[in-house]
C-alpha cells in the first residue's frame, strides 16, 4: 500500500472515530430504573408515600437541602442564598431566597417566565394547613408551632373558606425574596423541615389552574420536569430548561475516600448531568431483577431479598456480575418495617387489658429471626423500637419485647385473657365467645407473599385464624389513611436525622396521617411534645426511651426489622451514592454512554 493510500485510510478512520465519538457525546444521557410500588400523585402537600415523593423531590425545591456527600448529614442552601438567620432561641428564622430562580414553563403562566419568590413558600406552607387537602405533613408541621397557622386552619374547620390571603404572623414574606418564620416555642431542629421535599415551592397560578387535578400536574423549580406519565406504569422526567446554573460541589468527610473521589471527579460540573430519567413501575421482584440483568434498567435499588444469594453471596458481588463491571452499594437503611394494628378496630384495637394482651401475644408470637433468615436473606437486623438507625433516639444496644420471640409466653397470655378454643375446631375465640379472625391487608408481589406466608404460620401456631386481603399498595394506603383496615404491614424511612419523626406514628393529632395505627394516648402525646423543645442529649434520649416503653406496652405497632440496603448499578452509572434521609440524587449522577456498548 502506498504512503498516500495509507494516509487516506488513516484519515478516513480518524473521521469515522470522531464522528462516532461525537454521536456518543450528543446522545442524551438517560438514567433508567424501576420502582417497586406505584406512585399516588405529585402534589407535595398531599403525599405520604415514598415512591411519589422520590419523583416530586426532583421537581420541587425547598429553601434548604442536604449536602449530597457529607455523612451523616449537613444542611446547605438550595433556593436560599445562604443558611437562614436564626434568633430568639430558635424561635425566629429568616430566609433570603435567591433572585432569578424560575418555575418550569407551564400554560398556567400564560407564556411568561415565572420567578420564585418568598410568597411562594408562604402559599405552599399554607396549603399544608388547608383542611380540604388533608395533608399528611400537617401534624408534624404543627409540632413546629408556626405562629398563626393553627388559627387559620381552625377558622376553616369551622366552616369558613380557607383564607390564603390572610396574613399570618409566623409566616411572612417581608419583601420579594425574604421569608420570615416565627415559632411559638424554641425548636432547635426546625431547619430540618425546610430541607424536606414536602416544603417544595408550588406556584399558586398552577394550583388554581388545575384545581382537583393538581396531583397530575407538578410544576416546580427543580432540575427535572415530568414529561410523560402512565399511571402505575411509567414516568419520564427530563431536564428542566428553566433550571438555573447549579454546579457540583459538596463537603465529604476528610476520611471519606469515595466521597473525596466523587468530588474530585465532578466538582464544577453543571447539574443535572443526565438529560432524562425513565422510571418503570415493576412491583414483582423477579421481573424487576430480570429487567436489570438484561440491561433494560441501569440501576437496581434495593436488591430483592430472594436474589441476595445469587447477586451478593456472603456480602460480596458475585463473580459473574463483577465480570460485567457491576457496582455494588451496601449500606444500613435509616428505616423500620412495621405491622400496623388499627387501634379503632373492634377486634385488635382498644386499650383494655384483654385487647393489649392480644396484640402483645401477636408480637411475642412473631418470629423475626426467621423472617431475617428466610425472607430477608440476612439483609436486616431486628428492630427494638420505632427509631431507625442513623437518627437521634436510636440505640443499638437497646433490647425490648419487640425483639423477642416467645411462643409459650404468647400462648399463656392469650389463655390468661380468655382467648381460648371453645368449640374444639383448633382456633381460638374472643373472650366473649365470638369468632376471632385476623385480617391482614397485603400486596400481590413476591416479597409480600413470602412475608404473608411466614406471618400466617406464626398466627397458626398461636391458634389465631388469619386471612389475607390483597390489593395494590396505593389502595391499601388509602384504606389505612381512613381507618378501613385491621392489620397492614409497611416500611417507614426516616425523612431527617431526627428520630422524633418516627414517633409521629404514635402521636394522637397525626391520626389518619402519619399515625396509621390511630393510636391516642395522652401520656405518649405529652412525651412527644416534650421532645420538640429539648436539644439533643441525655435528657432528650431519656424521653425517647420513655416513648419506646409506652409503644412496647400498648403495642399499636409490631416493629420488625431495620433493612440492610443493597443497590446494584452498571459501570456506565457514575457518581451514584445512596442518601440516608433525602430523596433527591438524580442530578448528581452521570451516565457514560461510551461504556454501554462495551459491556453489552
Amino acid at each position: 500500500m502506498s504512503f498516500t493510500r495509507t494516509l487516506r485510510a488513516l484519515l478516513v478512520a480518524a473521521v469515522a472515530f470522531n464522528t462516532a465519538a461525537a454521536a456518543i457525546a450528543a446522545e442524551p444521557k438517560v438514567l433508567r430504573y424501576a420502582l417497586p410500588a406505584a406512585e399516588t400523585g405529585f402534589d407535595p402537600a398531599q403525599l405520604s408515600d415514598l415512591y411519589s415523593r422520590i419523583v416530586t423531590a426532583h421537581i420541587f425545591e425547598a429553601p434548604l437541602a442536604y449536602d449530597h456527600l457529607a455523612r451523616p448529614y449537613k444542611l446547605r442552601p438550595s433556593t436560599a442564598a445562604a443558611m437562614p438567620e436564626v434568633s430568639d432561641d430558635f424561635r425566629s428564622f429568616t430566609f433570603h431566597i435567591k433572585p432569578g430562580i424560575h418555575f418550569a414553563d407551564d400554560p398556567a403562566f400564560k407564556g411568561k417566565p415565572r420567578e420564585l419568590t418568598a410568597q411562594d413558600y408562604v402559599y405552599s406552607v399554607k396549603r399544608i394547613y388547608d383542611p380540604k387537602l388533608k395533608s399528611p405533613a400537617q401534624p408534624s408541621l404543627e409540632d413546629e408551632g408556626i405562629v398563626g397557622l393553627r388559627e387559620l386552619r381552625d377558622a376553616a374547620l369551622k366552616g369558613q373558606a380557607f383564607d390564603y390571603d390572610r396574613e399570618v404572623e409566623g409566616l411572612k414574606a417581608l419583601d420579594r425574596y425574604t421569608l420570615r418564620v416565627k415559632l411559638r416555642e424554641s425548636r432547635p431542629r426546625h431547619l430540618y423541615g425546610w430541607a424536606s421535599d414536602v416544603m417544595g415551592a408550588v406556584a399558586r397560578e398552577v394550583v388554581e389552574a388545575y384545581g382537583d387535578k393538581i396531583m397530575e400536574h407538578p410544576v416546580g423549580t427543580g432540575p427535572f420536569r415530568l414529561t410523560e406519565w402512565r399511571r402505575s406504569s411509567r414516568m419520564v422526567l427530563e431536564r428542566n430548561p428553566r433550571f438555573r446554573e447549579v454546579f457540583y460541589d459538596a463537603q465529604p468527610n476528610a476520611d471519606d475516600a469515595d466521597g473525596q473521589a466523587l468530588l474530585q471527579r465532578f466538582k464544577g460540573r453543571r447539574l443535572p448531568m443526565v438529560d432524562r430519567v425513565e422510571l418503570a413501575v415493576i412491583e414483582e421482584s423477579q421481573p424487576r431483577w430480570l429487567a436489570f440483568l438484561s440491561g433494560e434498567q441501569d440501576l437496581l435499588e434495593r436488591l430483592p431479598n430472594e436474589f441476595v444469594d445469587q447477586a451478593v453471596p456472603g456480602g460480596t458481588l458475585a463473580p459473574n456480575l463483577a465480570k460485567r463491571g457491576m457496582q455494588m452499594f451496601r449500606v444500613p437503611g435509616a428505616d423500620v418495617t412495621l405491622t400496623v394494628f388499627n387501634m379503632e378496630d373492634p377486634l385488635v384495637g382498644g386499650y383494655t387489658p384483654e385487647k393489649v394482651a392480644l396484640r402483645r401475644a401477636m408480637v411475642l408470637g412473631t418470629d423475626i429471626a426467621r423472617e431475617i433468615q428466610l425472607v430477608r436473606r440476612g439483609q436486616a437486623i431486628a428492630a427494638q423500637s420505632m427509631m431507625p438507625p442513623l437518627t437521634s433516639g436510636y440505640r443499638s444496644e437497646l433490647r425490648t419485647e419487640m425483639g423477642e420471640f416467645d411462643l409459650p409466653r404468647a400462648k399463656a397470655l392469650l389463655d390468661l385473657y380468655g382467648y381460648v378454643d371453645r368449640d374444639g375446631d383448633g382456633w381460638r375465640e374472643q373472650p366473649d365467645g365470638k369468632p376471632l379472625v385476623l385480617e391482614m391487608k397485603t400486596q400481590s408481589d413476591q416479597a409480600s407473599r413470602q412475608l404473608d406466608e411466614l406471618w400466617k404460620k406464626n398466627m397458626d401456631a398461636l391458634g389465631l385464624r388469619a386471612v389475607l386481603q390483597t390489593a395494590q399498595w396505593p389502595e391499601n394506603l388509602k384504606a389505612a389513611r381512613v381507618g378501613r383496615f385491621m392489620l397492614w404491614r409497611v416500611g417507614s424511612s426516616a425523612g431527617s436525622p431526627d428520630g422524633q419523626g418516627s414517633l409521629e406514628r404514635g402521636y394522637g393529632p397525626s391520626v389518619g396521617k402519619g399515625n396509621l395505627a390511630r393510636f391516642t394516648l395522652p401520656a405518649f402525646d405529652k412525651v412527644y411534645e416534650q421532645l420538640n423543645a429539648l436539644p439533643d442529649g441525655p435528657e432528650r434520649q431519656a424521653l425517647f426511651d420513655q416513648a419506646t416503653k409506652l409503644l412496647v406496652a400498648y403495642a399499636p405497632y409490631r416493629v420488625h426489622v431495620h433493612r440492610i440496603l443493597t443497590d446494584l448499578a452498571y459501570p456506565w452509572v457514575v457518581g451514584y451514592r445512596r442518601a440516608p434521609f433525602w430523596l433527591d440524587w438524580w442530578q448528581y449522577v452521570d451516565i457514560d454512554p461510551s461504556q454501554r456498548p462495551a459491556v453489552r
